[in-house]
């Protein structure tokens, strides 16, 4: 199973940020999509996603029995997509029921949503309205959505916004064991998730977007 990117175009209404991005994503491996805020990272993920047209590009599945990345995919943007209204359990099992809906849709290992907030760290909580929940808490009440239904692709924009150390590192585990059972992620983020060994994809302005084997979350002069 893989990802494969052809000849994408990122743009924004009239602006055009880049042309022919192109890059094939293996089961198991994690692109981290990095850049200066403007440069167009976050329309790209919604091109991955199938969230807005590429007129010009192909983003294709392959191994996957879908007609579209969409329906082969997690997306988490920099809104929750909760309502603040409802309570947790609510909110979550709406999103369960969304996602299993689909003809690939099937419960992740962890089907349940006391145990999909355990594993965010917030069990017992699940009573509360969403809103009642600190930023924080409503980051990682928005990542148990992922762990509720099985996608083999993870697209998250800025995932760790609003996370504080400990929080993080639970986040990267949690990408770490997605990845670790044949999934994919691709990230866009400013931080350094200490996920293994991920590629990197370099967006700068008014310059081509380019592969780079250098980590820039690196410490300067780290071997």
């Amino acid at each position: 199973m893989r990802l494969v990117a052809q000849n994408i175009t990122v743009a924004r209404g009239a602006e055009v940020f880049f042309t022919g991005i192109g890059f094939t994503l293996n089961g198991g491996e994690a692109l981290v999509v990095s850049g200066p805020n403007g440069v167009g990272k976050s329309t790209l993920l919604r091109v991955l996603a199938g969230l807005l047209p590429d007129p010009d590009g192909r983003v294709a599945m392959e191994g996957y029995n879908c007609e579209a990345t969409r329906e082969a995919c997690h997306y988490l943007g920099h809104r929750n997509g909760m309502k603040h209204a409802l309570s947790v359990a609510e909110n979550l099992t709406f999103w369960q029921s969304f996602m299993l809906s689909g003809n690939e849709g099937r419960e992740a290992p962890l089907g349940h949503v006391g145990e999909a907030t355990e594993a965010v760290g917030l069990a017992g909580l699940e009573h509360l309205p969403f809103g009642y929940l600190s930023a924080g808490q409503q980051r990682r009440m928005a990542m148990a959505r992922l762990l509720l239904a099985y996608r083999p692709l993870w697209i998250l924009d800025e995932p760790t916004a609003a996370l504080d150390t400990g929080s993080m590192a639970l986040f990267a585990g949690l990408v770490s064991g997605h990845l670790e059972s044949g999934g994919m992620a691709i990230v866009a983020t400013h931080q350094s998730l200490g996920l293994k060994a991920p590629r990197h994809l370099v967006l700068e302005p008014r310059a081509d977007a380019v592969f780079s084997a250098h980590d820039p979350f690196a410490r300067a002069g780290a071997g």
